[in-house]
């Protein structure tokens, strides 16, 4: 029994590890030569293919837990919060905007956070309440993979990040596909 639970959490803890390969890239990218913005956002990406199936799979054998859902969120807060808005912050070189780029790196993981606590609080009736930090993460990464060769203006992604952080906390209902 315990070697079929191992299974999905293989998949969470690839999750979780993507997200922190990403920050770590980050922490070594430089605008001069963007490639590890480029890996740290492929290794965000990794991390929504990891975290698709981890849940699949342990409901498929059976082995779902909420050991295994909180250890989901914390993955999920890593790879899909944090890394995105350090990516940001990082490519974007918010440090420059001050108390506002400090902001900017602050706001997505928290909103993405609460939206995490309050999906776990609640009984799942096929709808979402929020955007998943999944979707909001996944489309950050996707962003500034797009424009890693152009990430002059940063406006942008800023404004991606407060709307996407409010639609996160929001009441929202979306159905799950």
């Amino acid at each position: 029994m315990k070697a079929k639970s191992a299974v999905p959490n293989i998949f969470t803890f690839s999750n979780l590890g993507f997200g922190i390969m990403a920050i770590m890239m980050t922490l070594n990218a430089s605008l001069d030569n963007p490639i590890n913005y480029r890996l740290a956002c492929i290794f965000v990406l990794a991390a929504g293919f990891a975290d698709r199936y981890d849940g699949r799979i342990a409901r498929y054998l059976n082995v779902s837990s909420e050991l295994g859902k909180e250890l989901d969120s914390l993955a999920d807060l890593v790879s899909f919060g944090v890394a995105p808005s350090i990516i940001v912050f990082s490519m974007y070189n918010l440090a420059n905007f001050g108390i506002m780029g400090y902001l900017v790196v602050l706001v997505f993981p928290i909103a993405g956070a609460y939206r995490l606590a309050r999906y776990n609080c609640s009984s799942f009736d096929g709808n979402f309440v929020g955007v998943p930090i999944t979707i909001a993460g996944t489309f950050m990464a996707l962003y500034c993979l797009l424009t890693v060769n152009h990430f002059s203006n940063p406006i942008l992604p800023i404004l991606f990040i407060f709307i996407l952080s409010y639609l996160m906390v929001g009441k929202f209902k979306f159905k799950k596909v």
